[in-house]
């Protein structure tokens, strides 16, 4: 399965995803991104495309507010992809706390994937 992971900068939330899942359920394939331009610029990270979106089987944002900015540019054409995992931009880079909230979130969302 392909897993899109996204938040606003891709520089904490969806990059911990990304990276703790890949290692940790190898028979599926990760990615990440952000939503704003500006930002993954500033930081030198990973703009979302239509190709990314596309590609995913599923599509998990941090926070309701990615979901309405997708659908801002796309309609509801990606809608049924989408799950809001509800994490606030509050953590650094593989947190402890975050992978642990990531952990728990994923496993509500999409129990036959990752139990």
């Amino acid at each position: 399965m392909n897993i899109l992971f996204l938040c606003t900068a891709n520089k904490n939330r969806s990059r911990t995803a990304e990276d703790y899942f890949r290692e940790h359920y190898p028979q599926h394939q990760f990615r990440s991104a952000g939503l704003s331009q500006r930002l993954c610029e500033k930081e030198g990270t990973t703009l979302v495309t239509d190709q990314m979106l596309e590609w995913a089987d599923r599509i998990f944002v941090m926070e309701a507010h990615h979901q309405e900015r997708i659908q801002q540019y796309t309609g509801i054409l990606y809608l049924h992809k989408i799950n809001v995992l509800g994490i606030e931009d509050i953590y650094t880079y593989m947190q402890v706390e975050l992978v642990t909230l990531l952990i728990r979130m994923m496993q509500q969302a999409e129990r036959t994937l990752f139990i």
